[in-house]
């Protein structure tokens, strides 16, 4: 890891790659991605505020910041020669940009995460996933690296390859240099994140969320899903959870681009990452923008939400939805 002799505010985030003895490419798109992340942080320090005039395959109203961060990420993994295949959280199909496989990687992102919560001035991030070759439609346990990018008060990114979570935030100079290494999350929490309606909550949740709170956990929701989890991930214990939900049974999270990423982290911390019944790295996904139920955070607690589901509720959450996506498999 770091070398003798040298402060951790020394140590840049190329650097700290190379030490993790990763392949070559695979260190180039990380650093692309940083890179990409300051063109989205000035343009969300300076951009416009207002609505796109266009709607996401949800429905929903884009903000002109989601397109702009969209756009940026998406230049940047074009250009850097080592991408095959890549899918936005804003787009309805991957896009392949190679056909060659070979020493490439595949990349599944969600440029701007919590972007409603820009224009009230809370934090709001980047998630990205990492695979190797062209195969997105992958269980997340496939992973060679998961990152996200906290655009908050500090500009920060957090990023494992499989070799521990290592903390890094922007400096003065726009490099991003290393604040913490390999963080730990510990077994038990004493705060929760809870998502969702709770007058929606289905019996095994809603007495997992009253044994919470009879246990003195505190109360700590952002609303931003990336923000929450740093929350976590920094002070090393709580739960975050978005449930299935009467009239919701899959949840609300996308498991490709938020879920899959955030539990690869959270697990290289040393939590865990369930659907209720199965850890998030092991679900199988079979369309592009399949959702799942996630409680995540601190083992005991993630396997105190599984044991309340089993007691109080017969029928297990779906597994990510059945549609057919207009996937791009490359051979």
């Amino acid at each position: 890891m770091s070398q003798p002799g040298k402060t951790k505010f020394q140590i840049d985030l190329r650097r700290h790659l190379r030490e993790q003895d990763i392949d070559d490419n695979l260190i180039h798109l990380i650093t692309e991605i940083a890179e990409a992340s300051k063109y989205i942080i000035n343009s969300i320090r300076t951009g416009d505020l207002g609505v796109a005039g266009t709607s996401n395959l949800y429905g929903e109203k884009q903000l002109a910041l989601d397109v702009l961060a969209d756009r940026i990420l998406r230049k940047r993994l074009d250009h850097s020669r080592v991408v095959a295949n890549i899918m936005s959280e804003e787009m309805d199909e991957i896009i392949p940009i190679s056909p060659d496989c070979a020493g490439k990687y595949s990349v599944a992102f969600d440029p701007l995460d919590g972007s409603s919560l820009v224009d009230v001035n809370l934090a709001v991030g980047t998630i990205v996933s990492i695979f190797e070759g062209c195969d997105l439609l992958q269980p997340g346990r496939n992973q060679v690296a998961a990152l996200y990018v906290l655009y908050g008060p500090r500009t920060t990114l957090i990023y494992s390859t499989g070799n521990g979570v290592h903390e890094f935030a922007l400096n003065t100079l726009m490099e991003y240099t290393l604040l913490q290494e390999n963080i730990k999350i510990e077994s038990k929490g004493n705060l929760y994140s809870p998502g969702g309606q709770r007058n929606l909550y289905t019996p095994g949740v809603e007495a997992f969320t009253n044994h919470l709170e009879e246990r003195g956990v505190k109360l700590r929701y952002s609303g931003g899903f990336v923000p929450d989890i740093n929350q976590i991930l920094l002070k090393g214990r709580g739960i975050f959870y978005y449930p299935h939900l009467q009239g919701l049974p899959q949840g609300k999270l996308r498991l490709l681009f938020e879920l899959s990423p955030m539990a690869y982290l959270i697990e290289q911390a040393g939590g865990a990452a369930s659907n209720g019944h199965q850890p998030i790295l092991d679900l199988q996904p079979d369309q592009i923008h399949g959702r799942a139920p996630v409680f995540i955070g601190c083992k005991e607690d993630v396997a105190l939400a599984e044991e309340f589901i089993r007691k109080y509720e017969v029928e297990s959450p779906p597994q990510v939805g059945k549609k057919s996506s207009k996937a791009v498999h490359s051979n």
